[in-house]
């Protein structure tokens, strides 16, 4: 009966001390995850030596201290850290970059550009990986590769925009037919640091140079300068008085079209951007906009209300009327007092301010509420590149409230 109970009692005892080595295994391997989650934010956070000695074998604290060798310009110490950061965690971008660099460092260019480039295809946000593919490929000449790799980095990093939008600049400057098309083509992307670098491209003659071309480049992609980029670059130029250069940059974008010389004459158009576009300015006395007229429910015009007494610019816009005698032509419509003795169309030189013309705005002996056309001969004179074409108010010493709209304004060579 012994034996028959010491045998029955075996399995029970080998199945206590199993449970109790899995018991101990589990526990042992619960303080181990744990001193793990324990180290981890020490191996991220300590001084490196410190990490190297909590954790030899850590990938990561294996890669701080290849940065960090790196950084103190020991570059045998930082590549063999790196690769045995590498051996550890093949997919560690940051290891591979400091392996990259030492390459680099150690004069072995192409081995660098392919270890660097594997690196930046891993991350687009492994800044210094970038930053060394766009310098090596700019000394190589390869445009397309090294802007890309900046457009990447200027994505990401405000605070280095200054320094790409230079890069891109000076080589929009030193060598336009190669390095242009490719600034465009990024434009065209519409990248979220389009409008930043249009606008750093305001202020010295070379860079509004490189800005006009990229106008011209832009104008033939799928992303061609909005009016308000337009409408910007043509007040800077003429801020600046270059009048020359608004008339070239009109004439290569044909916005607006330069086959007129006024401008959405018929107030139908808004698409032109400023300053051929109508400028209409709200002053004290005054009041102006592009309303249908009601004789023509289809039709809008210009309409001004006139206290005659305040002195004020109501319309104006750009134009580049050649040398000679033109014929100025305009629809009038009185709907309360005299446009003609009150308003007055006027055309003055640009730069300058030189009057050339001044074109009584109205007709004394049209009839009420009906369209009547008024006509001057004006003449341009040789020394006139650019004009102003403007609606200005003539103040008299009393009010007289006038009424009057505009439409169909156009002027052509005489003949």
């Amino acid at each position: 009966m012994r034996d028959k109970a010491d045998k029955s009692a075996a399995p029970e005892r080998r199945s206590v001390r199993a449970a109790d080595i899995a018991s101990y295994v589990l526990i042992a391997g619960a303080v181990v995850l744990g001193w793990q989650i324990v180290i981890q934010p020490l191996i991220q956070r300590a001084p490196v030596e410190a990490a190297i000695r909590l954790a030899p074998g850590s990938p990561l604290a294996l890669r701080r201290a290849a940065e960090s060798e790196l950084a103190a310009g020991r570059n045998e110490n930082a590549a063999a850290l790196g690769r045995d950061a590498l051996g550890r965690s093949p997919f560690d971008v940051r290891a591979l970059r400091v392996v990259g660099l030492t390459e680099a460092r150690a004069g072995r260019l192409d081995q660098a550009d392919d270890l660097l480039t594997l690196a930046g295809n891993w991350s687009l946000r492994d800044d210094p990986a970038h930053a060394w593919l766009v310098e090596h490929r700019l000394r190589q000449g390869d445009y397309v590769s090294a802007f890309a790799h900046a457009d990447t980095l200027v994505r990401r990093r405000q605070d280095i925009q200054p320094e790409v939008f230079s890069l891109f600049t000076l080589a929009g400057v030193q060598d336009p037919q190669r390095s242009l098309p490719v600034t465009a083509d990024l434009l065209a992307a519409n990248p979220p640091w389009r409008a930043a670098y249009l606008a750093s491209l305001d202020e010295k003659p070379e860079d509004l140079q490189v800005q006009m071309n990229l106008a011209a480049l832009l104008q033939e992609s799928r992303a061609p300068l909005s009016n308000a980029e337009l409408h910007r670059l043509y007040q800077v130029l003429v801020r600046k008085g270059l009048f020359d250069a608004i008339r070239t940059l009109r004439v290569r974008l044909n916005r607006p079209a330069a086959g007129s010389a006024v401008t959405n004459g018929d107030f139908a158009d808004t698409a032109a951007p400023e300053p051929f576009q109508w400028r209409l300015v709200q002053n004290a006395g005054v009041t102006a906009e592009i309303a249908i007229d009601d004789l023509g429910p289809a039709n809008p015009a210009l309409r001004v209300e006139y206290d005659g007494y305040s002195t004020a610019r109501i319309a104006d816009q750009l134009t580049f009327l050649p040398p000679g005698p033109h014929q100025f032509i305009i629809e009038v419509k009185t709907e309360d007092g005299d446009p003609a003795t009150r308003l007055a169309w006027t055309l003055t030189c640009a730069p300058g301010g030189r009057a050339i013309a001044s074109v009584p705005a109205g007709d004394a002996n049209a009839t009420r509420n009906a369209w009547a056309t008024v006509s001057a001969r004006i003449v341009v004179p040789g020394d006139c590149p650019a004009q102003w074409l403007r609606l200005e108010t003539q103040a008299h010493d009393r009010r007289s409230p006038t009424v009057a709209w505009f439409d169909r304004i156009r002027i052509s060579p005489e003949g």
